[in-house]
């Protein structure tokens, strides 16, 4: 038997899973959880080889700098036929669209934010990941292809020094990066932020670029892990004004 009729029997095998789970929610509520978080692991993979591949196109056409955001928008496409999710995006002022580059920053609600980088990702923007990453097969490869911005940490004492290597990046590429300051997934039911870090103001500062603040509505009616809640449905998610580097250095005081 071949790879592709494998791969068939599998996709159709993994699609009658999810669907029977759907239905099975109309007795099981639970069952609606573990049918979108396949069906949402399942559009990641599909997703993730595209990007993949997408990357070392582009990267040989010399336009690695959209590789993100392609992957971003498929994503965001899949999603919303497997899942029935996505983000709305208000922009009024096109910040998103225009500033460039510039550090990117939001509240970090849970997993789920990956679709949210999907929905709202600009073009000429990346990820940032720590350096050490580059070494992992596949994720590291295609962060590696797809331009993404590392930082050292390793070998740095503090946030101002980490940042050093990766504003020199987005100085010389002209790439924008996007950065969640909390540093971690807060899983909050109400609104709501964690104390903020300080790398994403100092990378700002040392780069010389503006912060534009991206935020997302409180989303736990749509999921919340803890409660098994993983439902379909639109969340809005908006960019502010961007802010300018007086205010960013009166942030790291």
């Amino acid at each position: 038997m071949s790879f592709t009729s494998y791969l068939t029997y599998f996709l159709a095998g993994y699609s009658g899973l999810v669907l029977a789970l759907f239905m099975l929610s109309a007795v099981v509520p639970a069952a609606a959880f573990v049918a979108r978080a396949l069906a949402a692991y399942i559009s990641l993979i599909i997703c993730a080889t595209y990007g993949a591949l997408a990357s070392i196109v582009l990267r040989l056409l010399g336009r690695e700098q959209i590789a993100q955001w392609t992957t971003a928008r498929a994503f965001k496409h899949v999603m919303a036929l497997t899942t029935g999710i996505t983000f709305e995006v208000d922009d009024p002022n096109k910040t998103l669209e225009t500033v460039r580059p510039a550090v990117f920053v939001g509240n970090h609600q849970s997993e789920l934010d990956v679709l949210m980088l999907g929905c709202m990702f600009p073009k000429y923007c990346s990820v940032t990941a720590k350096k050490n990453l580059k070494k992992i097969p596949f994720l590291g490869w295609f962060m590696s292809l797809s331009g993404t911005v590392f930082i050292d940490r390793q070998n740095t004492k503090n946030a101002r020094d980490a940042m050093a290597g990766a504003a020199e990046e987005i100085q010389r590429r002209k790439q924008s990066v996007y950065m969640f300051p909390e540093g971690t997934r807060s899983y909050s039911k109400e609104p709501g932020l964690l104390p903020f870090k300080k790398g994403a103001f100092h990378l700002a500062v040392q780069a010389g670029v503006p912060i534009v603040p991206v935020v997302a509505a409180n989303y736990s009616h749509i999921l919340h892990i803890k409660s098994l809640v993983f439902n379909g449905g639109r969340i809005p998610v908006k960019g502010a004004t961007n802010v300018e580097h007086g205010e960013q250095k009166a942030l790291l005081t």
